[in-house]
Protein backbone atom coordinates (compact mmCIF):
# COMPACT_ATOMS: atom_id res chain seq x y z
CA UNK A 1 0.00 0.00 0.00
CA UNK A 2 1.49 3.33 -1.01
CA UNK A 3 1.67 6.19 1.44
CA UNK A 4 0.09 9.38 0.07
CA UNK A 5 2.39 12.35 -0.38
CA UNK A 6 1.83 15.08 2.20
CA UNK A 7 0.76 17.98 0.01
CA UNK A 8 1.19 20.41 2.92
CA UNK A 9 4.97 20.03 2.51
CA UNK A 10 6.54 21.90 -0.43
CA UNK A 11 7.67 19.59 -3.21
CA UNK A 12 11.31 20.58 -2.81
CA UNK A 13 11.31 19.61 0.89
CA UNK A 14 9.82 16.16 0.44
CA UNK A 15 12.46 13.47 -0.13
CA UNK A 16 15.74 13.67 -2.09
CA UNK A 17 16.19 17.23 -0.89
CA UNK A 18 19.75 17.65 -2.19
CA UNK A 19 18.84 16.47 -5.67
CA UNK A 20 15.79 18.73 -5.76
CA UNK A 21 17.88 21.68 -4.60
CA UNK A 22 20.31 21.09 -7.46
CA UNK A 23 17.43 20.85 -9.94
CA UNK A 24 15.96 24.12 -8.71
CA UNK A 25 19.34 25.85 -8.87
CA UNK A 26 19.82 24.56 -12.42
CA UNK A 27 16.49 26.03 -13.48
CA UNK A 28 17.31 29.37 -11.88
CA UNK A 29 20.78 29.43 -13.46
CA UNK A 30 19.25 28.68 -16.86
CA UNK A 31 16.69 31.45 -16.42
CA UNK A 32 19.40 33.96 -15.47
CA UNK A 33 21.51 32.96 -18.46
CA UNK A 34 18.57 33.41 -20.82
CA UNK A 35 17.75 36.82 -19.36
CA UNK A 36 21.38 37.86 -19.73
CA UNK A 37 21.04 37.00 -23.43
CA UNK A 38 18.10 39.38 -23.71
CA UNK A 39 15.30 36.80 -23.48
CA UNK A 40 12.41 36.62 -21.03
CA UNK A 41 12.43 32.92 -20.21
CA UNK A 42 9.34 30.82 -19.66
CA UNK A 43 9.32 27.79 -17.39
CA UNK A 44 9.48 25.62 -20.52
CA UNK A 45 12.42 27.60 -21.89
CA UNK A 46 14.39 27.32 -18.67
CA UNK A 47 13.62 23.60 -18.50
CA UNK A 48 14.90 23.06 -22.03
CA UNK A 49 18.06 25.09 -21.39
CA UNK A 50 18.73 23.13 -18.19
CA UNK A 51 17.92 19.74 -19.83
CA UNK A 52 15.09 19.19 -17.36
CA UNK A 53 11.65 17.95 -18.30
CA UNK A 54 8.82 20.46 -18.41
CA UNK A 55 6.78 18.40 -15.98
CA UNK A 56 9.60 18.47 -13.46
CA UNK A 57 10.20 22.19 -13.96
CA UNK A 58 6.56 23.02 -13.21
CA UNK A 59 6.88 21.22 -9.88
CA UNK A 60 9.32 23.93 -8.86
CA UNK A 61 7.82 26.95 -10.60
CA UNK A 62 4.13 26.99 -11.41
CA UNK A 63 4.43 29.98 -13.75
CA UNK A 64 6.88 32.32 -15.45
CA UNK A 65 6.56 35.02 -12.81
CA UNK A 66 7.57 32.65 -10.00
CA UNK A 67 10.61 31.59 -12.01
CA UNK A 68 11.71 35.16 -12.72
CA UNK A 69 11.22 36.20 -9.09
CA UNK A 70 13.47 33.33 -8.00
CA UNK A 71 16.03 34.27 -10.66
CA UNK A 72 16.12 37.92 -9.62
CA UNK A 73 19.54 38.90 -8.24
CA UNK A 74 20.14 39.82 -4.57
CA UNK A 75 17.01 38.01 -3.43
CA UNK A 76 18.72 36.97 -0.21
CA UNK A 77 20.91 40.00 0.53
CA UNK A 78 20.00 41.42 3.93
CA UNK A 79 22.67 44.15 3.97
CA UNK A 80 25.10 45.84 1.60
CA UNK A 81 27.37 47.12 4.36
CA UNK A 82 30.66 45.35 5.14
CA UNK A 83 31.11 43.68 8.52
CA UNK A 84 33.44 46.48 9.62
CA UNK A 85 31.08 49.26 8.53
CA UNK A 86 32.09 52.76 9.70
CA UNK A 87 29.93 54.91 11.96
CA UNK A 88 29.84 57.89 9.60
CA UNK A 89 26.54 58.08 7.70
CA UNK A 90 28.07 59.65 4.59
CA UNK A 91 30.70 56.92 4.25
CA UNK A 92 28.16 54.19 4.97
CA UNK A 93 25.79 55.60 2.36
CA UNK A 94 28.50 55.80 -0.29
CA UNK A 95 29.45 52.17 0.36
CA UNK A 96 25.84 51.04 -0.01
CA UNK A 97 25.11 53.09 -3.13
CA UNK A 98 28.37 51.99 -4.73
CA UNK A 99 27.53 48.32 -4.16
CA UNK A 100 23.87 48.78 -5.09
CA UNK A 101 24.59 50.54 -8.38
CA UNK A 102 27.40 48.12 -9.25
CA UNK A 103 25.02 45.20 -8.85
CA UNK A 104 22.32 46.97 -10.86
CA UNK A 105 24.71 47.50 -13.77
CA UNK A 106 26.12 43.97 -13.60
CA UNK A 107 22.61 42.44 -13.60
CA UNK A 108 20.97 45.06 -15.80
CA UNK A 109 19.19 42.58 -18.06
CA UNK A 110 17.53 40.82 -15.13
CA UNK A 111 16.72 44.15 -13.49
CA UNK A 112 15.07 45.49 -16.64
CA UNK A 113 13.02 42.31 -16.98
CA UNK A 114 11.78 42.65 -13.43
CA UNK A 115 11.04 46.34 -13.99
CA UNK A 116 8.95 45.47 -17.04
CA UNK A 117 7.09 42.80 -15.09
CA UNK A 118 6.37 45.23 -12.28
CA UNK A 119 4.91 47.73 -14.73
CA UNK A 120 2.70 45.08 -16.35
CA UNK A 121 1.54 43.35 -13.16
CA UNK A 122 -1.64 44.07 -11.26
CA UNK A 123 -1.22 45.62 -7.76
CA UNK A 124 -1.30 42.26 -5.96
CA UNK A 125 1.27 40.67 -8.27
CA UNK A 126 3.43 43.81 -8.20
CA UNK A 127 3.69 43.70 -4.41
CA UNK A 128 5.19 40.19 -4.62
CA UNK A 129 8.02 41.13 -6.96
CA UNK A 130 11.49 41.67 -5.42
CA UNK A 131 11.78 45.06 -7.12
CA UNK A 132 8.74 46.27 -5.19
CA UNK A 133 9.50 44.84 -1.75
CA UNK A 134 11.66 47.69 -0.52
CA UNK A 135 14.97 45.85 -0.20
CA UNK A 136 16.99 48.86 -1.35
CA UNK A 137 15.05 51.07 1.06
CA UNK A 138 16.12 48.85 3.95
CA UNK A 139 19.75 48.92 2.79
CA UNK A 140 19.76 52.72 2.55
CA UNK A 141 18.01 53.15 5.89
CA UNK A 142 20.63 50.92 7.48
CA UNK A 143 23.35 53.13 6.01
CA UNK A 144 21.66 56.23 7.38
CA UNK A 145 21.03 54.78 10.85
CA UNK A 146 23.63 57.07 12.54
CA UNK A 147 21.46 60.06 11.56
CA UNK A 148 18.81 58.91 14.04
CA UNK A 149 20.85 60.60 16.76
CA UNK A 150 19.99 63.99 15.21
CA UNK A 151 16.98 63.36 12.95
CA UNK A 152 13.57 61.82 13.53
CA UNK A 153 12.78 58.40 12.04
CA UNK A 154 10.26 60.08 9.72
CA UNK A 155 12.90 62.47 8.37
CA UNK A 156 15.43 59.67 7.88
CA UNK A 157 12.81 57.63 6.04
CA UNK A 158 11.91 60.58 3.82
CA UNK A 159 15.61 61.04 2.98
CA UNK A 160 15.85 57.32 2.26
CA UNK A 161 12.98 57.50 -0.22
CA UNK A 162 14.52 60.53 -1.91
CA UNK A 163 17.83 58.71 -2.35
CA UNK A 164 16.13 55.54 -3.58
CA UNK A 165 14.18 57.52 -6.17
CA UNK A 166 17.48 58.74 -7.63
CA UNK A 167 19.12 55.31 -7.80
CA UNK A 168 18.28 51.79 -8.98
CA UNK A 169 17.24 50.31 -12.30
CA UNK A 170 14.61 52.99 -12.89
CA UNK A 171 17.22 55.74 -12.66
CA UNK A 172 19.75 53.73 -14.66
CA UNK A 173 17.26 53.17 -17.48
CA UNK A 174 16.49 56.89 -17.71
CA UNK A 175 20.10 58.03 -17.42
CA UNK A 176 21.30 55.65 -20.14
CA UNK A 177 18.28 55.47 -22.46
CA UNK A 178 17.13 59.08 -22.28
CA UNK A 179 20.06 61.13 -21.02
CA UNK A 180 22.56 59.08 -23.03
CA UNK A 181 25.09 58.53 -20.24
CA UNK A 182 27.44 55.58 -20.14
CA UNK A 183 26.90 53.00 -17.39
CA UNK A 184 29.99 54.31 -15.61
CA UNK A 185 28.81 57.92 -15.72
CA UNK A 186 25.28 56.89 -14.69
CA UNK A 187 26.68 55.13 -11.62
CA UNK A 188 28.77 58.15 -10.71
CA UNK A 189 25.78 60.46 -11.06
CA UNK A 190 23.63 58.23 -8.86
CA UNK A 191 26.34 58.24 -6.19
CA UNK A 192 26.66 62.03 -6.51
CA UNK A 193 22.88 62.43 -6.16
CA UNK A 194 22.85 60.32 -3.00
CA UNK A 195 25.63 62.41 -1.44
CA UNK A 196 23.94 65.67 -2.47
CA UNK A 197 20.61 64.63 -0.96
CA UNK A 198 22.32 63.62 2.29
CA UNK A 199 24.20 66.90 2.47
CA UNK A 200 21.02 68.89 1.82
CA UNK A 201 19.12 67.00 4.51
CA UNK A 202 21.82 67.47 7.14
CA UNK A 203 22.83 71.04 6.31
Amino acid sequence: MSIPLDTSIPYELNGRIDQKRRTREALIAAARALVAQGATPTVEGAAEAASISRTTAYRYFSNQRDLLVAAHPEAGASSLLPDDAPDDAATRLDLVIDEFTRTIVETEAQQRTMLRLSLEADPMERAQLPLRQGRAIKWIEEALAPLLEKMSPADVHRLTLAIRSATGIEALAWLTDVAGLSRHDARELMRWSARALLQAATA
